[in-house]
């Protein structure tokens, strides 16, 4: 998919036409949108192709002119009774007059900008549309890990209910998705680091300012992801061990039961012999009976008084 937008009157409008100081947004682009762009624009293909690998790298390159800025950007799903978070890359491609951003996702931040949500934003200043973008991005994986420490929150409510492997996972998935989140911001941030040294950046003293408060939101995104995943990582050991505990108890006092139970058994076997007993007489059941309570009730004691029950 296509969107070519150009603001007219501080409005952000739609247009059909590749002219001077629009915003090329594609999303998940097909061969043919591909080679349309590349023909009317004359970009270097392999930028156009950059985002479209859910494994490209965070970089910035730069060839005849045209810069590409690759970054990742969150991205949540529903899976079940739970989000999953992950990233994928967002490719930013800076042409003479024209900024073009290609994503496999449509519901990332460029959603903010296409719907006009963010203040200043005239897609004919390229530089500074570009930092709100990468400021957007930090932004949003801040709201994410907040997200992800609430859903952690309620997964350990839940866990002191029940030790069910259910809750386990969902905290095993959170875990991966802090990994995501925290590699892939220390790569946006070599990103940015490279994007401070620029030249066309340090022309503008206000967009060398905003892309120094896009670096400070990103490594306050980075110790967040870090300290959330320490926080996380610590939770599942704890339990882990509460689990482990608690089996053993389990298992404790199933052999104490065991132990008891085994005595009426082995009292009974001795004396259903087909050989000379001892009391033998009519109320031997009787007497039978209650030397086995008592075995039963000292052994059950001394269990009790080593903590065994």
């Amino acid at each position: 998919m296509i969107e070519i937008f150009k603001t007219v009157n501080n409005e952000l409008v739609i247009t059909d036409t590749f002219e001077d100081g629009v915003w090329v947004n594609m999303t998940n682009p097909s061969e043919e949108e591909i080679s349309r762009v590349i023909s009317s624009l004359n970009v270097e293909p392999d930028f156009l192709r950059a985002a479209l690998d859910e494994e490209e790298r965070a970089r910035i390159e730069s060839d005849e002119g045209q810069t590409l800025i690759v970054v990742d950007t969150p991205i949540v799903e529903n899976e079940g009774q739970m989000n999953i978070y992950y990233t994928i890359p967002l490719a930013i491609i800076i042409l003479k007059n024209v900024i073009i951003t290609v994503c496999l996702n449509e519901d990332t931040i460029l959603e903010d900008f296409r719907k006009n949500r963010v203040k200043s934003f005239l897609t004919q200043f390229k530089t500074r549309f570009v930092l709100q973008i990468l400021y957007r991005n930090a932004a949003r994986y801040l709201q994410y890990l907040k997200h992800i420490d609430k859903m952690s929150n309620k997964i350990e409510q839940d866990l002191h209910k029940s030790m069910r492997n259910k809750e386990l996972i969902q905290m095993l998935k959170l875990e991966k998705s802090l990994v995501y989140f925290s590699t892939s911001l220390k790569a946006n941030e070599v990103v940015l680091e490279k994007l401070l040294r620029l030249e066309s950046i340090k022309k503008y003293p206000d967009d060398t300012e905003l892309l120094e408060d896009v670096i400070v939101e990103n490594k306050q995104a980075i110790e967040m992801a870090n300290i959330y995943s320490s926080i996380l990582s610590g939770t599942m050991d704890a339990f882990a061990s509460v689990i482990s505990n608690n089996l053993n108890i389990v298992m404790k006092f199933l052999t104490s039961v065991t132990i008891i139970m085994a005595i009426p058994t082995l009292i009974s076997s001795f004396f259903g012999m087909n050989v000379p007993l001892p009391l033998d007489s009519p109320g031997s059941f009787w007497i039978i009976v209650a030397m086995t309570l008592v075995v039963c009730t000292v052994t059950g004691f001394i269990l009790y008084r080593k903590k065994l029950f």
